[in-house]
């Protein structure tokens, strides 16, 4: 059965799909969820306690004990572990090299979709992520996979880094997004592949706006 009110956004890393899901789901007045920083939330964690990031039993038990909690505040929602805010660490350098990796580990996996399908269940939500469409909610009112080539969104990701300490190289960013790109639509479970019945965008020429405008246009045709 369709769910009328939940709205996939899946693609690559830097395709715009957090920042466009963010203000569609504003516009809608919408929950929001970037299942993304759950993946990056588990990762801090197995970091901070030293672990094997190749000890796939390990880090599936830590998952599957992990308290995660989304906690409204007057600064955007906030993600907590074990009752910790790790909101301003999922950007780290360290995560961003290693939360593929720790994606691609089936109990982990399976362990965040069961939480993000309980999530999905609530309604009127907007859901980003790598496998939202094809895995975590396959009956989402609609699907929509945000692409671009892997040039286009290194210069965005590198443009970001300008203001901040300790930049990287143009090349650096798009070593590291080839890599993962790789990884993520490699993997055995759940590869970043569009739905079926995805609309598919290539947002390179387009703004933010422009592609909210775009899902809101064919959400209203439905």
């Amino acid at each position: 059965m369709e769910n009328r009110s939940a709205i996939a956004i899946d693609g690559p890393v830097a395709s715009g799909k957090t920042t466009v899901g963010r203000n569609l789901a504003h516009r809608l007045n919408y929950r929001f969820l970037d299942t993304g920083g759950m993946y990056r939330a588990v990762t801090v964690v197995a970091l901070d306690e030293r672990m094997d990031l190749s000890d796939q039993h390990a880090i599936s038990k830590l998952t599957e004990e992990m308290p995660i909690e989304i906690v409204a505040s007057s600064v955007g929602d906030r993600l907590m572990v074990n009752n910790v805010d790790v909101t301003d660490r999922l950007r780290e350098r360290a995560v961003d090299q290693n939360v593929s990796h720790v994606a691609a580990i089936q109990g982990v996996r399976t362990a965040l979709v069961r939480r993000q399908k309980n999530i999905g269940e609530r309604g009127s939500i907007v859901m980003v992520g790598r496998d939202i469409g094809t895995v975590v909610l396959p009956d989402a009112r609609i699907k929509v996979y945000l692409d671009a080539s892997v040039e286009v969104r290194a210069n965005r990701r590198f443009l970001e880094e300008q203001n901040s300490i300790g930049k990287l190289t143009y090349q650096d960013i798009l070593d590291d997004l080839i890599k993962r790109d790789k990884i993520d639509s490699k993997r055995a479970v759940a590869p970043l592949i569009p739905a079926d019945d995805a609309v598919i965008l290539d947002t390179k020429d387009l703004t933010i706006e422009q592609v909210v405008d775009l899902i809101l246009t064919e959400l209203r045709s439905r």
